[in-house]
């Protein structure tokens, strides 16, 4: 069972997780200018929906705005800019299109991934935009909007010089993001190797993918666990330094979180995601980051 606060995600390690990140891919031959990421221009210019803005709250609109909490580590979905303060990714544009579409303007504040779901409850946050896996947990605190399906995805060094198997990683040593499920599954993994009397697999919990996922690229650990669009990412970025192991598995809906008393504003969250989709615009984002693999096509409240 995931604790409340896990998921496919982690907790904020900004800009120094990023410079961690991009110094180690620099030393392992990656392109200085960040390869094939997309950037901070916005790939979709959505129009305001005037029957949908209705549907917004009066305090929630009264701004202008939706405050979104965001953990801006977790590249492609939330991640800083070069610039080191704007968050841009598929995330990002995803919900800015969803503001948009509800005539409201979208802005990120970076936050821990666990205190996330707690600030939406206080009101720090209006809305939790973060790659947050749907499960029965989280649907008990929050009303949940899915947008997206993912799964889980192991990445090693180029060639696999560990021999690392996804069914069989006893003795090795393993990076994951504190408070995602992979922390819960390569755990489980670790148990069923010492039940069997093998060597316990080493876990390694980073507060920032970044941070893990450069431990692999040096060598430090021998792989990862990570959301599929993450580990893509991840290789796609280290000119030739890291691989994909096997297939992506354990599919399962990310969700927008919203206030468990904010029922209206998740019907309009909802009901927006699903003219993005209508529109092509859904479809537009996903593919510029090349992470269309889980689209889906009904967005749902608290599935």
């Amino acid at each position: 069972m995931f604790n409340i606060n896990s998921g496919r995600r982690r907790a904020v390690f900004g800009i120094a997780g990023a410079a961690l990140l991009s110094l180690t891919l620099a030393a392992c031959g990656e392109q200085e200018d960040g390869g094939d990421t997309p950037g901070a221009g916005p790939s979709v210019s959505a129009d305001a929906d005037s029957a949908l803005a209705a549907k917004v709250p009066d305090a929630i609109k009264s701004d202008g705005k939706i405050v979104v909490g965001t953990d801006s580590s977790y590249a492609p979905a939330e991640f800083l800019d070069p610039d080191g303060k704007t968050v841009v990714g598929f995330d990002v544009e995803l919900f800015t299109a969803v503001a948009a579409k509800l005539g409201l303007k979208a802005e990120f504040v970076s936050a821990n991934f666990g205190d996330i779901i707690t600030g939406v409850n206080t009101s720090k946050y209006e809305v939790g935009v973060s790659s947050f896996t749907i499960n029965d947990e989280r649907k008990g605190q929050a009303n949940m909007v899915s947008y997206y399906q993912v799964g889980t995805q192991w990445v090693t060094k180029k060639g696999n010089p560990a021999g690392v198997t996804i069914d069989n990683a006893c003795g090795k040593k393993i990076a994951v993001q504190r408070d995602t499920v992979q922390v819960d599954d390569i755990t489980a993994r670790s148990k069923t190797c010492t039940d069997g009397g093998k060597p316990a697999i080493t876990i390694e919990q980073f507060p920032g993918q970044d941070a893990a996922t450069a431990a692999v690229v040096s060598g430090k650990d021998d792989a990862m666990l990570a959301d599929y669009p993450v580990g893509v990412y991840a290789v796609t970025q280290s000119n030739d330094q890291l691989e994909l192991l096997d297939k992506m598995y354990d599919a399962a809906p990310y969700g927008y979180v919203i206030a468990k008393d904010q029922a209206a504003f998740a019907e309009a969250v909802r009901d927006a995601t699903k003219a993005l989709i209508a529109d092509g615009s859904y479809k537009t984002v996903l593919d510029k980051w090349k992470v269309g693999d889980g689209a889906i096509t009904d967005p749902a409240i608290n599935p």
